[in-house]
């Protein structure tokens, strides 16, 4: 295996561990506040079922990107209210998340679109012009013919190249490791990097990711400091909507030209089953849906993996993430102890 293959595979990780990165901070806020959420492919589904549309619909992947955040928060607002405010099985909320997401997205896409249940393709093309033209026509009533001229569709999120990428591309193994894996990926790749240190900031030293934290081990005690457990456990649902959103955002628009049918593939159970084996920490979820994207990467790059002896075969490799979340989920990788509070509503003492 030679360094360019090498490259390119941890380039391949590093967009596929994205949505996962994203979606296991999310479960992170969530459960860290004492409420388990399994919903969180049902919300990575419905956002980048919403984004998707959008981006096609108006060729603007930033308006595509907000309705996909308001679509995970729809969902969000769904369990916190099931969850918290009735004071609901979490799980079962979850799982009912989940049903919804995958049953709306394909109902919806097949009135709108009338394709099967999918999305136009965000690429430039006659496909995605056929779709912007009622928009056009629209933009046209309202500033007249020069505003829909000037309407550039930009449906997908680019990718950017930082500085001295170029430059340093010559530099053997560093510069070509900035130059191939660190450069060169959408903006939702950074943002969802950059959101590890500042979870572990929030969580460690803020008053809030205190209280937070207080709220997921022993809520009584912080009732008792006269801080609001619901309002507590309330704003760690949202987030967790607001990093879904951006996980299916990125799916429909970033790594992919558009949505398809139960697109998540079950991610969002691979990014609980790496949020377990981080035990809940921001820098361990970071290690953890490395590992997962490096896996799927690897199986896509060798669908027959020729070890010399024998041949690993495709369908194998395709399940390797997949069997890494049952070992996981099995204890095969030491005990993890989740938050003392986690999946139990809080009834006040009066």
């Amino acid at each position: 295996m030679d360094l360019n293959t090498v490259l390119q595979i941890l380039d391949s990780a590093v967009r596929l561990m994205t949505p996962l990165l994203l979606a296991c901070l999310a479960g992170l806020y969530s459960e860290r506040a004492g409420v388990f959420d399994i919903g969180l492919e049902g919300k990575m589904l419905m956002a980048a079922f919403s984004a998707a549309t959008v981006a096609a619909l108006t060729g603007n992947v930033w308006l595509g990107a907000a309705a996909g955040l308001l679509g995970a928060l729809m969902l969000s607002a769904v369990h916190g209210i099931a969850s918290i405010t009735f004071r609901g099985n979490q799980l079962i909320s979850g799982v009912a998340i989940n049903f919804l997401a995958s049953g709306l997205t394909v109902l919806l896409g097949q009135k709108i679109f009338g394709l099967g249940g999918r999305t136009p393709s965000l690429t430039p093309g006659a496909e995605l012009e056929t779709q912007l033209a009622p928009f056009r026509a629209w933009l046209t009533g309202i500033t007249g013919p020069d505003g829909a001229a000037a309407l550039t569709a930009t449906p997908r999120f680019g990718e950017i190249t930082l500085p001295l990428a170029e430059a340093a591309r010559g530099v053997p193994v560093i510069g070509s490791l900035y130059a191939e894996v660190v450069s060169g990926h959408s903006i939702l790749v950074y943002v969802a990097f950059a959101m590890v240190p500042l979870t572990w900031w929030v969580l460690y030293r803020t008053r809030f990711g205190l209280r937070l934290r207080a709220v997921g081990e022993n809520p009584a005690s912080v009732d008792t400091a006269g801080v609001s457990v619901t309002r507590l456990r309330f704003a760690a649902v949202a987030i967790a909507g607001l990093l879904c959103g951006l996980a299916g955002a990125y799916l429909a628009t970033g790594l992919s030209a558009g949505f398809v049918k139960e697109m998540t593939a079950g991610r969002g159970f691979i990014a609980l089953a790496a949020l377990i084996f981080a035990k809940w920490r921001p820098w361990g979820a970071l290690g953890a849906t490395f590992l997962f994207g490096l896996l799927e990467a690897v199986a896509n790059r060798y669908p027959n993996l020729d070890l010399g002896i024998v041949t690993v075969p495709s369908m194998f490799m395709n399940a390797l993430p997949y069997i890494l979340t049952v070992i996981i989920l099995a204890g095969f990788v030491g005990r993890a102890i989740p938050p003392r509070a986690g999946g139990e509503p809080y009834v006040k003492e009066r």
